[in-house]
């Protein structure tokens, strides 16, 4: 019924493999573990305290005309200079100066260095040289606590007499003014109890 000839193809490449030259790749990657050995391995400095202060307030508040051809310092947001990016919110923003892509930017790597005993002493007497004296006490905190409560129940009580007199007034504004004898034809004022 069918012939029992065999189709083969003659000098053509029907396998489409890629064939790697593994001696050309060791070659490449010799290479570039030289390349990369050559120069030392970047020293980036500890973290350190930041001295100046996050604005984070000035633009508060503030109504602003967003376009989309603005730069982006003048975007909505929190802009970094450094990092040249816009943040969206405060939280973020914090994140961002805080996180390893904006330290690394500013030279620094993300660990901490190591403080000596003589360097916390110092820290403390700075401190205490920056607090004024008898500044703050538990018994100023009490006395600030107490003074607060008593105010609010003032404005509470004063609140509550306000709606006192606008019900009372009110309720004159509402009363209507019948004569005694018609009232008492229609049944008005019957069931008082009459005190003599």
């Amino acid at each position: 019924m069918f012939s029992e000839t065999k189709h083969r193809a003659v000098g053509v490449d029907n396998t489409f493999r890629r064939k790697f030259d593994k001696e050309e790749y060791l070659e490449r990657a010799r290479k570039r573990e030289q390349e990369a050995s050559k120069g030392p391995p970047v020293q980036r400095k500890p973290l350190k305290h930041r001295d100046y202060e996050v604005d984070l307030e000035s633009r508060l508040g503030k109504t602003q005309v967003v376009t989309p051809i603005a730069p982006l310092s003048q975007q909505a947001g929190y802009y970094c200079s450094v990092c040249e990016c816009v943040v969206k919110d405060s939280a973020n923003y914090l994140d961002h100066i805080n996180g390893k892509k904006h330290q690394r930017a500013l030279g620094m790597s993300m660990r901490v260095e190591r403080a000596s005993l003589q360097q916390v002493q110092e820290r403390f007497e700075v401190l205490k040289k920056r607090r004024t004296p008898g500044s703050f006490t538990e018994q100023d905190l009490d006395e600030r606590i107490l003074k607060q409560q008593q105010e609010e129940e003032e404005r509470k009580r004063q609140r509550r007499e306000r709606k006192k007199e606008k019900k009372k007034e009110k309720a004159v504004e509402e009363e209507p003014e019948l004569d005694p004898d018609v009232a008492a034809m229609m049944g008005f004022g019957g069931f008082r109890s009459s005190k003599k």
